[in-house]
């Protein structure tokens, strides 16, 4: 009996034990002070009240059996706004059982003097202590010496330079300082060499330069290494890091290291399952592995992309049966599509070969990967037909990216198979035949089609179809015919690409019910009737109807809504004066927070003036309103617009003078010093048109480039992107302006084509003119210019057309050096008192001695060896 008592009141004992009654006062007492000093009242603090039990505040844990706090989680606790402060550390030293310590995001730029982190040595079971996304500086590592217990510790993204004390934590496991401004490794007596026992290391995003130091072969029980996003350099064949035989997961992407494609220095590291190098400088080595060379690893995820030359495919991949991620892009891989990945690695989710040189047919088999997600093969010489059953073979993906190859035949209904499928990108091939009627009828949630630039026909979606998540459709660049189909009045889109087909018919008044179109491209069709007024409900950012054959008037308030503009080659007639009149109250709409950039109204049948109020929308940079019948002045107002790039006005009936305060336009230096050269591509040139593709899944599809029609070099390009961004220029030429050619003009350093031709300009060239140092078309051609050509043009090297024919000019013609000696007798015809090299005239009369000019004997002897010439001929014609 008495047995059974003590029996008993053992159990009962044990039971009290494993329950406790709620969180020690002591604790409770000293969490409240705590929250005197973390103050955000959004954070965990609000059930921080009263008597109640602290083990059940919020960021507070504690030990069943004890009630004693073992983690405090505070994380973004203060308010930010009250900037840096001091922590002191003796608040946390009643917390005598604590494991884990959190104090992310709080702005503590360290602690009150004699108060540090050596408080904490009492608290001998603390494990973890993250102390990221504060200001910390290099401190902190020396006054955790005492804390022999610590095994992690996060000082992510604070303010650390230098790693010397890392010493201190010999006993470390687990070290996060990446996202510092660590620029060196320090000593490696007294740096990261020590830390034996250190398993994770994240030292990513900092300035470490350099190489590594060898001393990191000694860390051999790394599990995980991440040093990517630095400035380290060195070969990967001779650095430490392949003698960390236990690494599993390494990262050191953006980077100045020299990797080979085939890995070889890591195939003694068996645990090896996740490599991650891209933006390295990738090189295939000159003497090729054999057969016999197979890596010990089994790699689960593989990112080898951007940038060098890659070569053949490394052969290792073809002993690799576990990759489930792989990224091989933009390394310039030779060779066969290498249909043996796909077939060898039955749990792959992931393949990016995006810009290689691969070719050859893409194929599938049975054994093709079930669980593929993500597919992306563009921009590849990859030929022959898409498999019909790649639905089938490949039905759980959701994106596929095609584009850019040489594929041709149809496109595979069985894309309708894909339940899950969410962006396709088969564009830039060279696919034919209609968009199959399954591929529209059965998606739900389809968001991205981009089926341009290939060789498709028949109606868009001759069918009814389920796409109402749709948001992108894009098929512009092929022979589509008929109307836009009402059925595209049930989507979501934001962008609708159809420029460049066969189709005809309204623009239709049900696109006003689509609240979320972004951008409506469907340029080159034929399109007519007028432009709906319904449009105007839209939040436009682009509408582009140029080459069509659109009539009326343009809706009041469409350029109130847009930020580029492109109506050119249509029908549209009328004033500009009513386009932002308010018809409710016909006041003039406000156009001072208005973002419109591209203003182009080229080659219609406009008339009146041009308005004043363009000269309030402040960040136009492209206005084009050449070939319309505009009369008047040029409006003052456009010295306002100091970001112009493009202005045309030519092909008018303009009058009056040209603004002198143009001086004020285009000097705003917004380019980048470094910026490409300009380049030209003529009208049709598809290598300068929508090049860019989608790189990464589910993501809005890369922006059509945006391009307008300017005269330069005595023709019409097309200028896009970012040759676009690069160029400048002012077109004036065909109309009645008169009066001097403002010498401010010479001022426009960043001008590249000036035209103010065949107009009735008089005056002299002005000498300003020898400060376009950057421009390459100058024509000042059919006006009555007069006085001579300035010398000092003669120092312009970048001139590549030059006219002044049709004036009044007279003297001696620039001497043939630099660029001049390109020009030849038609940059200076019709000018009668013109005299010199090219043209027939000489300067001196037959007999007369030429005068002497200091280091012009040589442009002499020239001179008298062409008319000899010229006489010469004419004596035996």
């Amino acid at each position: 009996m008495e047995a059974k008592w003590i029996w008993m009141i053992l159990l009962f004992v044990s039971l009290h034990g494993f329950w406790s009654e709620g969180c020690w006062e002591q604790e409770r007492l000293a969490l409240l002070q705590l929250k005197n000093f973390f103050n955000e009242p959004d954070s965990s603090f609000h059930n921080w009240v009263g008597i109640s039990d602290c083990c059940q505040w919020e960021g507070v844990v504690c030990k069943n059996t004890t009630g004693r706090v073992i983690e405090l989680d505070l994380i973004y606790a203060r308010i930010s706004a009250l900037g840096k402060w001091y922590l002191n550390a003796s608040l946390f030293s009643p917390f005598e059982e604590l494991e884990e310590l959190r104090l992310i995001d709080n702005s503590i730029a360290g602690f009150v003097q004699n108060e540090g982190l050596e408080k904490l040595s009492r608290l001998s079971n603390l494990k973890v202590l993250d102390l990221s996304l504060n200001f910390f500086d290099d401190s902190i590592f020396s006054s955790l010496a005492h804390l022999s217990s610590l095994t992690t510790l996060h000082p992510y993204q604070n303010r650390l330079k230098d790693i010397q004390g890392l010493h201190y934590l010999s006993n470390h496991e687990m070290l996060d300082i990446s996202y510092n401004e660590i620029v060196k490794f320090g000593f490696p007596e007294e740096g990261l060499c020590k830390l034996m026992h250190l398993q994770k290391l994240y030292i990513n995003h900092n300035n470490l330069r350099n190489t590594l130091p060898s001393c990191f072969a000694n860390l051999t029980s790394l599990r995980v290494l991440d040093i990517s996003s630095n400035q380290l350099r060195g070969k990967i064949s001779s650095s430490p890091l392949k003698a960390l035989t236990s690494l599993e997961d390494l990262k050191f992407y953006d980077n100045h290291f020299q990797i080979p494609t085939s890995l070889e220095p890591f195939f003694n590291l068996s645990k090896l399952k996740n490599i991650d190098v891209e933006n390295s400088e990738i090189y295939t080595e000159t003497m090729p592995l054999s057969h016999s060379s197979v890596p010990k690893f089994q790699l689960n995820s593989i990112k080898l992309s951007c940038c060098g030359d890659g070569g053949p495919l490394p052969m290792f991949l073809y002993y690799q049966h576990e990759l489930q991620e792989v990224d091989l892009s933009h390394i310039n891989l030779t060779g066969e599509f290498p249909n043996w990945l796909l077939e060898n690695n039955t749990k792959l989710k992931t393949l990016y070969l995006v810009n290689n040189s691969l070719s050859g047919s893409f194929q599938l088999s049975i054994s093709s990967p079930k669980d593929l997600k993500t597919l992306d093969i563009s921009n590849n010489i990859i030929h022959g037909h898409i498999p019909i059953e790649i639905g089938t073979y490949l039905p759980s993906l959701i994106f596929v990216n095609m584009s850019s190859n040489a594929l041709n035949g149809s496109i595979p209904s069985s894309f309708g198979d894909m339940s899950s499928l969410e962006s396709l990108d088969l564009s830039n091939n060279q696919l034919s035949g209609e968009i199959p009627k399954h591929l529209v009828a059965a998606y739900f949630s389809l968001q991205v089609l981009i089926l341009s630039n290939n060789n498709l026909q028949g109606r868009i979606f001759s069918t009814d179809f389920n796409l109402a998540s749709l948001t992108q459709l894009q098929l512009d660049g092929n022979n589509f015919i008929g109307g836009i189909p009402n059925v595209l009045s049930n989507c979501s889109l934001t962008g609708l690409y159809l420029s460049d087909n066969h189709l005809s018919g309204l623009i239709l008044s049900w696109l006003g019910n689509m609240s979320f179109l972004q951008e409506i491209i469907m340029s080159k069709n034929h399109f007519e009737g007028p432009i709906p007024m319904e449009i105007c409900k839209f939040n436009l950012q682009i509408l582009d109807l140029s080459e069509n054959n659109i009539s009326g008037r343009i809706p009041s308030c469409i350029i109130s809504f847009t930020s580029q503009i492109h109506l050119s080659r249509n029908r549209l007639q009328g004033q500009l004066n009513h386009v932002f009149l308010d018809n409710s109250s016909f006041e003039i709409l406000d156009l001072d927070h208005m973002r419109m950039e591209t203003l182009d109204l080229s080659y219609n049948c406009l008339n009146g003036n041009i308005p004043n109020w363009i000269g309030n929308l402040s960040d136009l940079r492209y206005l084009m309103l050449s070939n319309n019948e505009f009369e008047g002045e040029v409006p003052i107002q456009l010295c306002n617009l100091d970001k112009l790039h493009l202005i045309d006005l030519s092909h008018n009936n303009l009058s009056g003078k040209i603004p002198s305060c143009l001086n004020i336009t285009l000097e705003e230096d917004v380019l980048d010093d470094e910026a490409e050269d300009s380049q030209f591509a003529t009208p049709g040139d598809t290598n300068s048109l929508h090049s860019d593709s989608i790189l990464h899944p589910i993501g809005p599809p890369t922006r059509k480039g945006e391009a307008v029609e300017f005269t330069t070099k005595k023709m019409s390009y097309s200028y896009q992107g970012r040759i676009l961004t690069d160029m400048f220029g002012i077109d004036l030429s065909c109309n009645k302006l008169a009066g001097e050619i403002p010498y401010q003009i010479g001022y426009l350093i960043k001008i590249r084509a000036l035209n103010l031709s065949h107009n009735n300009l008089t005056g002299p060239l002005p000498r300003t003119f020898s400060n376009l140092k950057q421009i390459e078309s100058l024509d000042l051609s059919y006006n009555n210019l007069d006085g001579r050509i300035p010398t000092q043009l003669e120092e312009i090297n970048t001139l590549a057309v030059f006219s002044v024919a049709y004036n009044n000019l007279s003297g001696k013609i620039p001497y043939l050096i630099g660029q001049f000696i390109t020009f030849g007798e038609a940059s200076y015809e019709g000018n009668p008192f013109l005299c010199g090299l090219p043209l027939p005239k000489s300067c001196y009369e037959t007999g007369s001695k030429p005068p002497t000019t200091p280091g012009a004997s040589i442009n002499i002897d020239e001179e008298n060896v062409y008319y000899s010439r010229l006489a010469w001929k004419r004596e035996n014609n």
